[in-house]
């Protein structure tokens, strides 16, 4: 029996595919990816992942506010998100939401309270959240010991090292790991996913970001997700 695969990250409602989305999504299934989840960064980007989730019975859709669009994230702007997470019984999770101290597009205050609320928002709608975590793991951390939602949550892309990943773990988020981990430079990830239980761990593509090795350069897509699992599997010592 082939494995099937889900998707955790993905933002399949981008530009980046509308020439050919019916083709990437066939690919997918082709690959043994039954299942995909696409990702809003801020709220009509949320809206069009909804959309795309209606018309698809293997995509599901999340909706939030990006920290890089943290501004964004005003009374009515969060009142939309719950709107839409209320009434599409695609939208499954709360994201991506979180904070980034890499590009700091916006103030840290600001995204700061962009993810307080959105993690509130998340609690109040029971569902779970997918964490945008760059350079900025301790006030992550902070934040989510404080606000953590029942439902749990993703802790997408990680790039942190064993000590972060075991702080992830005791307030209960699953690691996700993406097209990083197949490079050559991928060196804190193989000790993570020999910490992380089996269980614990999911896959993503983020595409149309983060290709895997083979395909660095070009548009990352669902179909391309084997080849991320397959190293995680390598890595953990199983099939």
């Amino acid at each position: 029996m082939s494995p099937i695969f889900f998707d955790t990250h993905a933002h399949l409602h981008f530009p980046e595919f509308a020439a050919d989305l019916s083709d990437v999504l066939q690919r997918a299934r082709e690959a043994g990816v039954r299942f995909m989840l696409t990702i809003g960064t801020d709220v009509e980007d949320s809206r069009a992942a909804v959309a795309l989730a209606e018309e698809h019975p293997d995509v599901y859709a999340a909706v939030g506010i990006h920290p890089h669009d943290a501004a964004q994230a005003g009374e009515a702007a969060l009142e939309e998100l719950e709107r839409l997470a209320a009434t599409s019984p695609k939208v499954v999770a709360i994201g991506e939401i979180g904070l980034d101290y890499y590009r700091n597009l916006s103030p840290r205050e600001i995204q700061v309270g962009a993810f307080q609320e959105q993690l509130s928002l998340a609690r109040r709608l029971r569902r779970p959240v997918l964490v945008h975590c760059r350079e900025a793991h301790a006030d992550a951390l902070d934040i989510l010991r404080g606000g953590m939602p029942v439902a749990g949550g993703i802790m997408h892309c990680f790039s942190g090292d064993v000590a972060v990943a075991r702080q992830c773990l005791d307030l209960g988020l699953l690691i996700s790991l993406a097209g990083p981990v197949t490079y050559p430079n991928a060196r804190k990830l193989p000790e993570v996913i020999k910490l992380v239980p089996p269980e614990r761990l999911v896959v993503e593509t983020d595409c149309p970001f983060l290709p895997p090795q083979p395909y660095r350069g070009k548009r990352n897509e669902p179909a391309y997700l084997p080849i991320t699992a397959a190293r995680v599997a390598e890595l953990k010592g199983q099939s």
